[in-house]
């Protein structure tokens, strides 16, 4: 099962945070995903580019759908051309598997996402 397909489960504050091996596995299959550190705590970050603001905003909204379905939401920045997504764990304040689940998904709706560069 690739990682786009597995299940985000129920996170807490005091849920464990990805290992530094796990980390190490689950980055090889978001090569395009960045770790990123900001407040002390690691964050997953990706820029996608697109040809326009109507299109950028489009995969904003669909981004947004699939956080919705799954009550795990990503920091969104929707700009002329190009949206930043950034996932983390708000509560635990770092990286949970869910947040790998959730950029694999993310890939997925970029993949065909109208407008993309």
């Amino acid at each position: 099962m690739s990682l786009a397909q597995a299940q985000c489960e129920a996170c807490h504050a005091d849920a464990p945070k990805v290992s530094d091996d796990e980390l190490a596995e689950l980055i090889r299959e978001i090569p395009d995903w960045n770790i990123e550190v900001r407040d002390d705590h690691m964050e997953l970050e990706r820029v996608y580019l697109f040809k326009n603001f109507r299109h950028a905003l489009a995969f904003t909204n669909e981004v947004g759908a699939i956080a919705e379905e799954v009550g795990h939401h990503p920091a969104l920045l929707t700009e002329w051309g190009k949206v930043t997504v950034t996932w983390w764990s708000h509560e635990m304040r770092g990286l949970h598997r869910n947040d790998f689940i959730m950029a694999a998904r993310t890939d997925v709706l970029a993949a065909s996402a109208e407008g993309r560069k």
